[in-house]
């Protein structure tokens, strides 16, 4: 299967992070990916900029970080300043989203836009030539451990098509309840990359999770 799995650190134990990121660094994921929530756009808080901070200083791989968060722009530039390979904010939550891709690029990220799932990706349309990742929610965000929407499919072969017809070449990824039961599944429909975050940290080798869902 041709994709990557970028590991979500809101799964994994805080008590022992450095032990946790070290098996990342040491697996074949490509990205670690870090649910960045304040508890006003989704019904959680996550972690902040001190916690991204001290995983940015010791992860070796490239760092994929997802603003759950009203008012996205207002924060681009800080956490800009960690050198992310993607910086992701939500369609909902950006009243000028062409302005927030533009933006994250300037300061030298890749731009990703991420989808809940009652959003249809047909909003997609006007801007999915500038984006470099659509991150398509497979579960409503806030909260880790959810179950999979089946519907995830439709939605990932549907945006695959939207890409081609319109020369983009943004990648997919997907966030929320991956398993290794439906890794190969959106890997046919398309998916590029996939987040996993219970299936791989609360696995008894997290090295070894990450390289089952690889197939």
């Amino acid at each position: 299967m041709a994709h990557s799995i970028a590991p979500s650190l809101l799964a994994a134990d805080f008590g022992n992070l450095n032990e946790a990121i070290s098996e990342v660094n040491n697996s074949a994921a490509s990205l670690l990916h870090l649910d960045v929530m304040d508890g006003q756009f989704v019904p959680n808080i996550s972690f902040g900029i001190p916690v991204i901070e001290s995983v940015a200083r010791v992860c070796t791989k490239p760092l994929d970080i997802h603003l759950m968060i009203v008012e996205p722009d207002r924060y681009l530039s800080t956490y800009a300043m960690f050198k992310p390979e993607y910086i992701t904010v939500h369609l909902e939550a950006s009243t000028h989203l062409h302005r927030s891709i533009h933006k994250i690029k300037e300061l030298g990220c890749k731009a990703g836009v991420a989808i809940n799932p009652h959003t249809p990706i047909e909003l997609l349309k006007d801007t999915i030539k500038d984006i470099d990742l659509v991150c398509v929610m497979s579960v409503n965000p806030g909260f880790g451990g959810q179950s999979f929407i089946d519907n995830t499919y439709t939605k990932v072969t549907n945006l695959k098509k939207l890409i081609a017809e319109t020369n983009s070449n943004a990648l997919i990824e997907i966030d929320g309840g991956v398993t290794i039961a439906n890794a190969e599944i959106l890997s046919r429909c398309g998916a590029d990359i996939l987040v996993a975050g219970s299936s791989v940290f609360r696995a008894p080798s997290i090295s070894e999770a990450i390289t089952a869902l690889h197939g």
